[in-house]
């Protein structure tokens, strides 16, 4: 029976049911969840303040009154770069020296987070390198017909990379028939995005856009015991080193105590809150999530949620944690994601953002650990250097042969850097594969 598709594009996800979004997501990403994503929406988190405003893709089988959800992109229109850590300043500020404007664009990720994860989401009883072609031409039409400079897929995964930056396009006999917005966008996109692949004439290309690669640090779980286990793989020196770094926490009078969401209470939310903002204090920036998402997210997800304290019995309010941690459990993955205190002490914050989470992993059978963007000390206490990658359709020529020229001299450099950076490991020549 032939399929009967339909894109819609949306600039919320209060109508489309949960547990139909949710079924668009196989990995376990907690990020991709309805509960996630429209908690951002609705807590004060996205918009004007920051730079992002929601557009979801939709793609339906099926008449109106009948339809499945069976794919769906998670995308933003941005006024900025902010909260995307794949940097593309010097890009923006090429299109206003030759005075054209880089910004809005449309970008598919997931606001603030530096995490790797399906970007183009297809129901897995749904061809899926025919439809993630199909979503992504239809991505790129919409984002012509309203005059967006550019896309960008970021920490997509090597999957999607593939299917959207290879030589030849995927063959699909999948079409989609109308397309349409609810939003703030102008109407007379429908027009244009409604365009059936095959009844364009020149239609737009779905596997041409420009690779781009970056460099993270993951921790690896090899089915370890304990983390005494994950200590005598490396060496001895190192081995010292990590001890004695959670020695200092331990000599300090320091109780760690993790928790998940589900189980803390209003204030402790405060705290959690305080503890984000207190970042952003401290590095001269502006926070992004507020108190509302978290208290949102520990109702609708805790679970979801792993919030470490630290306490400190010695300090004038001992009843306070003096610093927290909080990181999201996925299915195969820990995602550490943000980090406060209000007193420094030598060695907290790697106990709190990285030890306290490979200690979490190894207790739970979950194979990898993300701790976030950046941070090449992370190498020496066991991360491995760890190819990210995006995807960018640039909607000039002139610019798009300029950016793939960069991305061509870019990519080597990422590429040496990220395997020159193994050698930084802790592990033992002898156990060490990457």
């Amino acid at each position: 029976m032939k399929q009967q598709l339909q894109l819609e594009v949306r600039d919320s996800l209060e109508a489309v049911p949960a547990a139909h979004w949710n079924a668009l997501c196989d990995d376990g990403n907690p990020f991709l969840r309805h509960e996630f994503l429209h908690t951002l929406d609705q807590t004060g988190c996205l918009g004007e303040s920051t730079g992002w405003y929601p557009r979801y893709f939709l793609l339906w089988d099926g008449d109106e009154d009948s339809r499945e959800l069976i794919g769906g992109v998670p995308a933003y229109v941005k006024t900025n770069s902010y909260g995307e850590f794949v940097f593309d300043w010097a890009w923006a500020e090429a299109y206003e020296r030759h005075q054209m404007e880089y910004y809005p664009k449309l970008v598919s990720s997931i606001p603030f987070t530096p995490a790797t994860g399906q970007r183009l989401l297809v129901r897995a009883d749904q061809p899926y390198e025919q439809t993630v072609s199909l979503m992504a031409r239809a991505v790129r039409q919409f984002a012509d017909s309203q005059g967006y400079s550019s896309v960008h897929y970021l920490f997509l995964t090597e999957r999607e990379s593939a299917i959207l930056s290879a030589v030849e396009p995927v063959a699909t006999d999948q079409q989609a028939e109308s397309a349409s917005e609810d939003g703030t966008a102008p109407a007379t996109s429908g027009d244009d995005a409604a365009q059936t692949a095959g009844e364009s004439e020149q239609p737009p290309q779905a596997n041409d856009h420009l690779k781009r690669i970056d460099c993270q640090y993951h921790w690896q779980n090899d089915n370890y015991s304990d983390f005494d286990d994950f200590l005598a793989l490396c060496t001895s020196r190192r081995r010292k080193t990590l001890r004695r770094e959670r020695r200092h926490v331990s000599d300090a009078g320091l109780r760690l105590e993790q928790r998940l969401g589900s189980s803390l209470s209003q204030t402790e939310w405060r705290w959690v809150h305080r503890f984000y903002e207190s970042t952003f204090d401290r590095k001269w920036g502006n926070p992004s999530l507020t108190l509302a998402f978290f208290e949102t997210i520990g109702k609708k997800m805790g679970d979801q949620v792993l919030i470490v304290f630290a306490f400190d019995d010695e300090d004038e309010q001992p009843e306070w944690p003096v610093a927290c941690s909080v990181m999201f459990i996925g299915d195969s993955t820990l995602y550490g994601r943000y980090w406060g205190c209000r007193r420094d002490y030598h060695s907290l914050h790697f106990e709190a953002c990285y030890y306290q989470g490979i200690e979490y992993c190894i207790a739970n059978g979950i194979a990898r650990f993300e701790p976030g963007a950046q941070g090449e000390h992370k190498i020496t206490r066991g991360f491995l250097p760890t190819i990210t990658r995006s995807a960018h359709y640039v909607a000039h020529p002139g610019f798009r042969d300029a950016i793939a020229d960069f991305l061509s001299q870019e990519r080597p450099y990422i590429e040496q850097r990220c395997s020159g950076l193994a050698d930084l490991l802790p592990f033992k020549a002898e156990t060490l594969s990457l």
